[in-house]
């Protein structure tokens, strides 16, 4: 079996016209600007149901699938075993009242309807106190009998729950710092319209 090669040929010509001989090194590195910055997609995905809510709520408002993801996301995030109520998911979600207003009762309605605790899928894991379960869905499951291979290795659980409270409880610190921003906010544009009339009388 014989590969057929191309034989080589050299234009100095074209070669000039393309690397001219007279280059200098540049003082600065060539730097490019991205084009668009990847948005960060919502963990929640829209089923049947949430397509006719939607489509029956855009004859009324303006309110896109994606907007809709996003707002049950944020929802599902800032609660925890206790769902948030109305005035905490104003604060949470930067769109109209009417607009949140419809999405939360929706998200109520939904959340109470359905048999897990979030709207969005997790991974199931054993009972903190240890209970034995026949789910077959459970991951991560405690050892029933320790490994005598490992004596001098320890799972050390406390740490990993401490962990998780850890990154729950830095998660309510940037929710409430979010919060904190928006009335900060609010209270300058009060103070700016408050001297505003003062200004016109």
């Amino acid at each position: 079996m014989v590969i057929p090669v191309p034989e080589a040929e050299s234009n100095i010509t074209y070669y000039d016209s393309l690397y001219p001989g007279d280059f200098k090194m540049p003082k600065q590195l060539i730097h490019i600007q991205p084009f668009s910055l990847d948005t960060e997609q919502p963990d929640y995905d829209l089923d049947s149901d949430d397509e006719a809510f939607v489509n029956k709520l855009k004859k009324k408002m303006e309110i896109s699938y994606l907007q809709f993801e996003e707002m049950i996301d944020r929802l599902e995030k800032g609660s925890g075993q206790q769902a948030v109520s109305l005035p905490e998911a104003k604060l949470l979600l930067k769109e109209d009242d009417e607009l949140i207003k419809e999405v939360f009762d929706y998200w109520s309605r939904k959340r109470k309807n359905s048999k897990a605790n979030s709207l969005i899928p997790t991974v199931k894991q054993e009972k903190r106190d240890g209970s034995s379960t026949s789910d077959p869905y459970v991951a991560f499951r405690r050892r029933t009998e320790k490994m005598q291979t490992r004596k001098n290795r320890k799972n050390d659980e406390a740490s990993y729950e401490k962990m998780l409270k850890l990154r729950r409880d830095l998660s309510r610190a940037v929710t409430i710092l979010e919060m904190i921003k928006r009335r900060e906010k609010s209270k300058r544009e009060l103070l700016h319209l408050t001297l505003e009339i003062f200004e016109k009388r």
